[in-house]
């Protein structure tokens, strides 16, 4: 029988290990995690790109990683608001990011959109598409995909597409991808047809589990260890020919009480597991 070690030496070639399920890790250390853990793949929050990109460079050739994404919190801490001006420092940011994503070979970049501020949903998302509209064009010709994913409405002041569904439709009217974070959108309606709207524009899923009566954020748990239907979702997924990679976003306490590594393993087995059952 195979020990939790040797199964995460033989990961799912699709699982992504994402840095912040260590939280407070600097890169260096993430290159130290990774290398036990042995993905095919990692991500990482763009907050750890070091200023010298040859130390990320080194750790991603060193493991043999592929870059798969990077998260980027445009306009962290703000709201949207129909004046340039207020976009012109964000949008700076986000072009340097691309610009690094591109040098690291990463494959793309999924982010926040700043908080609702005053302003009703459409205006909002008209803000958010204007603000970002030559950065996407800028990705496009890098090679690099910008997505946008859902976030709980908790996160209001951060973020404004709180279902899948108007994650679609702000994918659609800015024209980039979308970043499914199960944990987010699972209670959501019509949750398999908005899956296959989104089909074109799949570009990553996130993967955690939430137990019920959890009423804490962060609350996620290893998958398998809580309710929501992770083959179920991971089926309608595939099914919709979604190809990409199943990057593992795990926090909260009851990661913190098991231990990040071990925690990890278990999500890789169990993740591993759900996808080899589906053929993928």
């Amino acid at each position: 029988m195979n020990s939790p070690a040797s199964c995460s030496n033989a990961m799912h070639e699709r699982i992504c290990v994402n840095a912040i399920c260590f939280p407070g890790a600097d890169l260096s250390q993430m290159g130290g995690y990774w290398r036990e853990l042995s993905p095919r793949r990692i991500s990482f929050p763009s907050t750890l790109l070091p200023a010298d990109l040859s130390d990320a460079r080194r750790i991603i050739e060193a493991g043999g990683y592929r870059f798969e994404t990077m998260t980027h919190l445009f306009l962290a801490g703000r709201q949207l608001e129909p004046r340039e001006e207020t976009w012109i420092p964000e949008r700076e940011k986000l072009s340097r990011v691309i610009d690094a994503a591109a040098s690291l070979g990463g494959r793309s970049i999924y982010m926040i959109t700043g908080g609702h501020g005053d302003l009703v949903w459409e205006e909002a998302a008209e803000c958010f598409v204007a603000a970002i509209a030559p950065c996407v064009a800028q990705a496009k010709a890098a090679g690099v995909a910008l997505m946008i994913e859902p976030v709980p409405s908790l996160y209001a002041d951060a973020h404004i597409a709180h279902t899948l569904r108007d994650t679609v439709t702000l994918a659609e009217m800015a024209g980039i991808g979308v970043c499914v974070d199960i944990v987010s959108c699972w209670t959501d309606s019509a949750l398999r047809e908005t899956i296959e709207r989104a089909a074109p524009r799949l570009g990553l899923v996130q993967v955690g589990d939430y137990v019920y009566g959890d009423r804490a954020m962060p609350y996620r748990a290893v998958p398998g260890d809580g309710n929501i239907p992770l083959k179920r979702i991971f089926d309608w997924l595939l099914s919709a020919g979604y190809a990409g990679a199943f990057d593992l976003e795990l926090m909260g306490p009851r990661i913190d009480a098991e231990g990040h590594l071990p925690a990890i393993r278990r999500a890789a087995d169990r993740v591993g597991e759900m996808l080899r059952s589906l053929g993928a």
